[in-house]
């Protein structure tokens, strides 16, 4: 089954509104073996929805709208489509009766514009809308298939999930699919694909797609197959293998975060954790806390941006500072080991380097970290050059301190630098 998606807005053109329809929609399709072919994001106009019509059933096998079912006077897709099909408009008994009750239920005063939501295209299938007026529409065109959805992400959903993929898997036959990711981080995307070639390799000959689908700081790999138990076997060989070769970097698979497996990490053991930051400004503690129940791990965090803060609170040698620099392996220990005391963890995470955009230099341009964990066994410390954008470097390096941390509790050896 080939499908196209259609999306209907101005405001998704102008940025003011990010497609989130389209995203999950095509991640669902794909789940239960379709081929999301095309996304066409357009205008609200007439003529313009007619065209990506016509061009989006010449090549696919359904088409799936979302936008401009509201009952406002701006949303004409229901208008365009009975225009388009050459059918009327009229209204169904039981789409009325839904609106009326969903108005009666939350004692609202339920207008004409709220009437005619419950008038459709003449022949056109009801999709139910449990949480929403606006239903959906299904049209039969020859082998194929139209449907129509509100813009409304939770209403669009479910009816998708209610009906929707239940319809198209009857009318289609289209089977499942079966995926998995993992997640690792401080590898590049070429870097990694140089690693596994063999791996990959034979991934390829057994049938199993591999993507990658790299983001600041990390890399996942999301494999695909069919739903059978073999496939499944052999998916989660290659993540045995990867994970074996390159343990250093696979942290995690599915919606793993870092911080989420420290999180359980430290629980499981009853250690703890906090961080004396320089150039993240609080953003490892802020990655840190984000998941719930780190106040069992987390004590809290000394973001000391100044040389002044570094010498007063955390007591850094301010000789050192002269001779070295904030950004030096001699100042970013002295924090980790002095932040470990002050909050009294059993870990403590520091960062020192230049975010960037100014303040690089030769000998530190911007990019360069340095970054240390301290714990009762001693402190390491381990230099990074990340890049030149200043929102990116910070990600990153929180992202890579977590992961040295996560290292350092399973006695993974740090790589050289």
């Amino acid at each position: 089954m080939r499908v196209e998606l259609i999306s209907i807005g101005d405001e998704l053109l102008i940025g003011q509104t990010i497609n989130t329809n389209a995203a999950w929609i095509g991640e669902q399709l794909t789940l239960r073996g379709a081929s999301v072919d095309f996304c066409t994001v357009i205008k609200d106009q007439n003529e313009i929805i007619k065209a990506s019509l016509d061009s989006a059933l010449s090549r696919v096998d359904v088409v799936i709208i979302t936008g401009g079912l509201g009952p406002t006077k701006d949303d004409i897709t229901k208008h365009t489509l009975a225009e388009y099909f050459g059918k009327k408009l009229e209204i169904n008994k039981e789409v009325l009766e839904h609106v009326t009750q969903f108005f009666e239920r939350r004692t609202s005063e339920m207008l004409e514009v709220n009437v005619q939501q419950a008038a459709l295209p003449k022949g056109a299938k009801v999709m139910k809308n449990n949480v929403g007026t606006a239903p959906g529409m299904w049209f039969d065109v020859e082998q194929k298939v139209v449907i129509s959805l509100p813009g409304v992400p939770y209403e669009m959903k479910d009816i998708l999930i209610e009906s929707g993929f239940g319809m198209l898997e009857d009318r289609f036959g289209i089977g499942s699919l079966y995926h998995k990711t993992i997640h690792l981080q401080g590898i590049g995307e070429s870097f990694l694909s140089d690693r596994i070639k063999d791996l990959e390799l034979n991934l390829f000959e057994n049938g199993i797609g591999l993507a990658y689908l790299p983001s600041p700081g990390i890399v996942r790999l999301r494999l695909t197959g069919t739903s059978s138990d073999s496939d499944k076997i052999k998916i989660q060989e290659f993540i045995d293998c990867i994970s074996e070769r390159l343990p250093q970097h696979v942290f995690g698979d599915g919606v793993d975060s870092l911080s989420k497996v420290i999180g359980s990490i430290l629980t499981s053991r009853s250690l703890s954790v906090g961080t004396a930051e320089s150039c993240t400004g609080g953003a490892i503690a802020k990655e840190i806390v984000s998941v719930a129940g780190s106040s069992n791990y987390f004590k809290g965090s000394i973001v000391s941006y100044s040389n002044e803060v570094k010498a007063n609170v955390l007591g850094v040698n301010e000789d050192d500072m002269n001779v070295f620099g904030a950004v030096s392996e001699q100042v970013v220990i002295q924090m980790a080991v002095n932040g470990r005391s002050a909050l009294n963890v059993d870990y403590c995470l520091a960062t020192s380097g230049v975010a960037g955009p100014d303040g690089g230099t030769l000998d530190k341009p911007v990019g360069m970290f340095w970054v240390a964990i301290a714990a009762k066994e001693g402190v390491k410390a381990k230099m990074f050059h990340f890049g030149d954008n200043r929102g990116r470097n910070i990600q990153i390096a929180v992202l890579t301190v977590l992961n040295l941390l996560r290292c350092e509790l399973h006695n993974i050896k740090m790589e050289k630098s």
